[in-house]
């Protein structure tokens, strides 16, 4: 038996009692050591992921120890998208796309607890010695890394010449302008709601924060670049509204599908919308070494707690009573 940290209901988590799980053919165990909280695992937690089915434990976001074999004992940052590495995508590197996609802690059970089970084929292994928690930030870098660089294969100028707004202070929004800045982007500006948030992006020195509620808006058509890592029928109808003609909209965030996407402006102004999920295999290697090479700060938004303090950390962020952009859960052993 191991502990985890379950998704039981809507809303509702239980710490308990889980079998261990075994692997089978061309996979691996893994003593998990630091597990991330991604949106979508808040999104399941709301009940609006019908992907995510209770009883289930979530958490994809993970690094840990191999258990046995030629790799014991080596820690290993874990690329949750599973894929055929058959189909037309996933042969031109664009595995992200893949039909047959799969992803741990969405069908497959998940890293919230003491032991997780996955393919030998989704091991990275570090170039150098990195912290655990640290090494769990790849997957959400990744995500913000790919998005930036869907924009850079199609925009008409260097990045680090155009100003960015940035919708979403979160660990994406947050990872996105930190990625545009180690590439040299100086003009960024972060809208975010959450005064916990705020004033956390603000400490990293990176964007020019603003409440998009109450603060002044910037004149509409200002930046040549948005990226929308909300995903809400709001934040979709002001990137619509602050991309200027010619500019580029990049659609990160998920929370949902309602209106908000001004397309006949967006027809009218020539303005490029991209749709971004995931990351390739390149992304997470490239988000990994980013890590450790310290190109991203010093990652003092991110709080860690025990897994057996999970509950309280789910319930906290859905009340927004959470400063840090990310929070990583470690089993509590390998807490400290």
């Amino acid at each position: 038996m191991m502990k985890a940290l379950v998704y039981t209901d809507t809303q509702v988590m239980q710490y308990r009692d889980e079998p261990k799980p075994e692997p089978g053919p061309d996979e691996v165990l893994l003593k998990v050591a630091a597990t991330a909280i991604c949106g979508s695992d808040m999104h399941a937690y709301h009940g609006l992921d019908e992907r995510r089915v209770p009883p289930l434990i979530l958490g994809h976001e993970v690094s840990g120890y191999v258990v046995g074999g030629e790799l014991d004992g080596q820690l290993v940052v874990v690329n949750p998208l599973l894929t055929c590495g058959q189909c037309n995508h996933c042969l031109s590197g664009r595995t992200n796309l893949c039909a047959e996609r799969e992803l741990i802690g969405m069908y497959l059970a998940g890293a919230y607890a003491e032991y997780v089970v996955v393919k030998r084929a989704s091991l990275i292994i570090p170039k150098q010695p990195i912290e655990p928690w640290i090494a769990s930030l790849t997957e959400p870098t990744a995500t913000a890394l790919h998005a930036i660089a869907q924009i850079e294969r199609i925009s008409y100028r260097p990045i680090s010449e155009q100003r960015v707004l940035v919708i979403g202070g979160g660990a994406i929004g947050l990872l996105a302008a930190l990625v545009l800045s180690a590439k040299g982007c100086l003009d960024i500006a972060l809208a975010e709601t959450n005064a916990l948030r705020r004033a956390t992006v603000e400490q990293q020195n990176v964007a020019q924060v603003f409440d998009p509620l109450s603060d002044s808006a910037p004149a509409p058509g200002a930046y040549d670049i948005v990226l929308d890592c909300v995903g809400s029928g709001a934040t979709r109808r002001m990137a619509s509204e602050q991309v200027m003609a010619g500019g580029i909209v990049s659609h990160v965030g998920l929370q949902n599908a309602d209106e908000g996407l001004d397309t006949r402006r967006l027809t009218l102004q020539e303005v490029t919308f991209l749709g971004n999920y995931c990351y390739t295999k390149q992304d997470m290697q490239a988000s990994l070494d980013m890590l450790i090479d310290g190109r991203l700060g010093d990652l003092a938004w991110v709080e860690r707690r025990e897994l057996s303090s999970g509950i309280e950390a789910f319930s906290d962020l859905h009340h927004g009573r959470v400063a840090a952009a990310k929070i990583v859960l470690h089993p509590d052993a390998m807490f400290g």
